[in-house]
């Protein structure tokens, strides 16, 4: 019903009510209102409504249909409500450029943070949903191989390097929080020079602290005398066999880079990197991620960055069918991606990098000092009032780990491992894969990954893990077996180096979760 239709009957129920209110209810007859039927929804409901109440009968002709008479020509018009006059130009301009400008920032939230809305919203909450279900799925798994199993973390810097303020006391707390028994350092050069006198060494409450440094052409050495000092601007043969007569191994770091793979005096090289990982990633596009989901989904936001690095896989695959080249990975933890806030001796708010760089100080006045010690409290100098960090030690380090073989832990034992090869690497910010084994038998005699064992047609090769996953076992880099499942038995039908990956079914993806070193078959 229109507009003034709805208002005449109200009219009419009103002018019959307060007829009937006024007078004595003895005798005063119930009131009847007469509508012309337009056939709208809405005055049934009425008419039962006052006939139920007998306050007015409601009569709507039947079969009829009339038009309503001109509201001019009504009487007592001047009860019915005046139209409201039309917003002036002006107005309406107003609101319509208010909504654009709505519309215009909704639009551009949604563009900019559209990706990081599904991740909050579907994604995340699904995926730490699946990472918790694969937990609880963990079967301890003891030991079958004759060895014992040592977890670290390796490549980290310190408050040594120009680009990290992670003091020793920080770096063992997030060693200890991860579950870390070892931890080989690779600091940066300091003043051009890489001295070995300058770091942590030995056992410290539990976790055995290795020295060493990242120095340019991606050399990066360990098991060198304490007081050994090296040039890092020598050149890169005659630095490479001054660290092999000390008696040190070298590695190298950022295998993605142009390296000198022919030398020699190489042990072993980095086969995941996260630095390295992060190359290929749009900063900008991650950026709505770390604003929307950082605080609530942080593993899954450092997570984003992961790409199986085929390339340098292959480049160590390749590299393993001619010499005996060991695969570790890096976490490269600096903890210098962040902000902090200060107030000093000058009164004055300083904020700076957690990389050591400063980005502005102010001076404060009357306002902003209130401001400060209103969410930060009382203001003394040198005070730190807040830290915002996307990479605390302790995140890196439980995102990627080496898994050692030795006997004991000890600076020996694990060294001894590193050398051979004796380990493997877990992404075990997923899932903790402690007690992953994979090794050949036969006749009763074992040889695990790093190891070499002889070949013959009753050699059995054998994983097994403490979560159900796809085991994935290749030979020169070639795939031959895949098995899925908590074990797995495959006899080889010729020599060569061997090596297993595992992979994790995560919400119907197979997510790459262990990579161990080969052992050869000859």
């Amino acid at each position: 019903m229109s507009g003034p239709a709805y208002h005449l009957v109200f009219v009419a129920i009103k002018e019959s009510l307060t007829e009937k209110i006024l007078k004595p209810a003895s005798s005063a007859p119930v009131p009847v209102c007469r509508i012309p039927n337009r056939n709208v929804p809405g005055i049934r409901p009425i008419q039962s409504l006052f006939t139920f109440t007998g306050l007015l009968r409601i009569d709507i002709p039947s079969g009829m249909r009339y038009r309503f008479p001109d509201i001019n020509a009504i009487g007592n018009s001047a009860m019915l409500k005046q139209p409201r006059k039309p917003a002036s130009g002006i107005k309406r301009w107003i609101l319509r450029i208010a909504a654009g400008v709505v519309f215009l920032i909704l639009f551009l939230f949604l563009a900019v943070f559209h990706t990081a809305l599904y991740h909050r919203v579907y994604r995340f909450p699904r995926e730490s949903q699946a990472w918790g279900a694969l937990r609880e799925q963990r079967l301890p798994l003891a030991r079958v191989d004759g060895w014992q199993e040592y977890k670290g973390t390796m490549h980290n810097h310190s408050l040594l390097s120009h680009d990290s303020d992670a003091s020793w006391e920080t770096i063992h707390a997030a060693l200890v929080k991860t579950g870390c028994q070892f931890i080989f350092m690779a600091d940066h050069c300091d003043e051009g020079k890489a001295d070995f006198s300058k770091q942590w060494r030995g056992m410290h409450d539990g976790v055995i602290f290795f020295p060493g440094f990242e120095m340019p052409g991606g050399f990066m050495p360990w098991n060198l005398p304490e007081s050994t000092i090296l040039e890092c601007g020598e050149d890169p043969k005659i630095l490479a066999k001054q660290i092999s007569d000390l008696g040190g191994m070298l590695f190298f770091a950022h295998s993605e880079e142009k390296r000198l793979w022919e030398l020699p005096e190489l042990m072993g090289m980095e086969i995941y990197n996260p630095h390295t990982d992060i190359k290929d990633e749009n900063l900008l596009k991650m950026l709505p991620d770390l604003l929307l989901n950082l605080g609530k989904y942080p593993d899954l936001c450092f997570r984003l960055i992961f790409d199986r690095q085929d390339a340098i896989l292959k480049r160590w695959d390749d590299i393993n069918t001619v010499k005996k080249l060991v695969g570790i990975s890096a976490n490269d933890v600096h903890q210098n991606n962040g902000l902090r806030g200060y107030y000093t001796k000058d009164d004055c708010f300083k904020l700076s990098k957690t990389n050591r760089d400063d980005v502005g100080q102010w001076k404060l006045n009357a306002f902003t000092r209130f401001l400060l010690r209103l969410f930060f409290g009382p203001l003394e100098p040198g005070k730190q009032l807040f830290r915002w960090e996307l990479d605390p030690y302790e995140r890196p380090t439980r995102f990627v780990n080496n898994h050692f073989l030795a006997k004991e832990l000890s600076e020996e034992a694990l060294l001894d491992a590193l050398r051979q090869g004796r380990l493997f690497i877990g992404f075990d910010m997923i899932a903790d894969s402690t007690g992953f084994a994979f090794f050949a038998e036969a006749n009763g005699q074992k040889a695990v990954m790093g190891e070499t064992f002889p070949f013959s047609s009753g050699v059995l090769l054998k994983a097994a893990s403490p979560l159900p996953c796809r085991f994935t076992i290749k030979r020169n880099g070639e795939t031959v077996y895949q098995a899925e499942g908590r074990d797995c038995s495959w006899f080889p039908a010729a020599a060569g180096k061997y090596r297993v990956e595992a992979e994790l079914s995560v919400l119907g993806e197979w997510v790459p979760w262990v990579y161990a070193n080969p052992l050869e078959l000859k």
